[in-house]
C-alpha cells in the first residue's frame, strides 16, 4: 500500500467519552461453553440499570470472590485523583474484560472467558454455575471509532474476539472488513456475524509459537482505495511487530489503534501502543 493511496480521503471523527464510574454486584444466570477453551457467563442484576458500553472494546473491571469466600470486596469509590480506593489488607482480585453484549431489555450482560487453565479469572469462570456472583466495575470511558470507514481490519488473539465480534456485528452493509484472529489451536473457530464484507482467517497456535499474527499478515493484501482503520489487540510480545508492519503499509497512525490485553508472566496486564 502506497502512502498515496492511503491518505484519508474524509475526516473521521474518533470520540473519547467518560463514563460515571459505578460498582456493580451481578448474579450468574447462564453459562455456556462456546469452544473447549472459551465460556460465555451472562449475568443479571437490579445493579446493571444504567449500564453503557458504546465501543466494541469497552473494558469491565471484574473483581473474583477470594478462594474461600462466595463474595468479592468491592473497592469504595473515592474522589479527585483516587476514583477507586480499597480497604486496608482487602484489596481484591480484578482482571480487565470486554462487554460482549448487553441486552438493556433483559437486563443481561455477557463476558466471554478463554479458559487457560490457570489464574484467577479461568479458574473463576470455569466453574461459574447460576446463582454465583461477580463484581464489576466500569465502564470508565470508551474511545469510538466511527462506522464511516470504507474498510476495517481487526487483528488479535482470543482474548481479543470478544471485541472483534463485537466490532463485525455493529458494521454497515456497505464497510469491508478483514479480521486475523489467533486461537489455541483450530478447534476454537466460532461463527462470526456482520452485515459487512468479512474475510477471516484464523491462526491455530496447535503448539507453535512466535508471531503468529504477524506471519499471517505478511501474506494479506490490505484494500488499495478508501479509508481505512486497523484496530489490534493480542499478547505483548506482538504488538510492536504488528504496529510496524501497519505503519510500513502506509496506515495513518491516528487510525491505527495497538493494544496489549496480557503479557507473559505478568498477572494483570493492560496497555495502548498508539502515540
Amino acid at each position: 500500500m502506497t502512502d498515496a493511496a492511503n491518505t484519508p480521503q474524509r475526516t473521521h471523527a474518533i470520540e473519547r467519552l467518560r463514563h460515571e464510574l459505578k460498582m456493580r454486584v451481578l448474579t450468574v444466570v447462564r453459562t455456556e461453553d462456546l469452544t473447549a477453551h472459551m465460556r460465555r457467563i451472562t449475568l443479571s442484576g437490579s445493579d446493571l440499570e444504567g449500564f453503557v458500553s458504546p465501543s466494541h472494546d469497552d473494558h469491565v473491571k471484574l473483581f473474583f470472590p477470594a478462594p474461600g469466600d462466595t463474595q468479592a470486596v468491592l473497592p469504595v469509590l473515592g474522589k479527585g485523583v483516587n476514583p477507586i480506593e480499597y480497604a486496608e489488607g482487602a484489596r481484591p482480585v480484578a482482571r480487565n474484560y470486554t462487554p460482549r453484549r448487553y441486552d438493556p431489555l433483559k437486563g443481561e450482560l455477557e463476558i466471554d472467558f478463554v479458559l487457560h487453565g490457570d489464574g484467577p479469572a479461568s479458574t473463576w469462570a470455569a466453574q461459574a454455575s447460576p446463582g454465583q456472583t461477580l463484581g464489576v466495575g466500569g465502564p470508565r470511558g470508551s474511545m469510538v471509532v466511527p462506522l464511516d470507514f470504507d474498510w476495517y481490519v481487526l487483528v488479535g488473539d482470543q482474548t481479543a474476539l470478544p471485541a472483534i465480534a463485537r466490532r463485525l456485528e455493529q458494521l454497515p452493509a456497505n464497510a469491508r472488513a478483514i479480521a486475523v484472529i489467533e486461537t489455541v489451536d483450530d478447534g476454537e473457530q466460532v461463527a462470526l456475524e456482520s452485515r459487512a464484507q468479512v474475510e477471516v482467517h484464523w491462526v491455530g497456535r496447535n503448539g507453535r509459537q512466535g508471531a503468529l499474527l504477524l506471519e499471517e499478515l505478511r501474506g494479506i493484501a490490505l484494500p488499495q482505495q478508501g479509508d481505512g482503520y486497523v484496530w489490534v489487540a493480542c499478547e505483548h510480545a506482538q504488538v510492536q511487530g504488528l504496529r510496524t508492519h501497519f505503519i510500513g503499509a502506509g496506515v495513518p497512525k491516528q487510525h491505527l489503534h495497538v493494544a496489549s490485553y496480557w503479557k507473559h508472566g505478568a498477572p494483570e496486564h493492560h496497555e495502548h501502543h498508539d502515540e
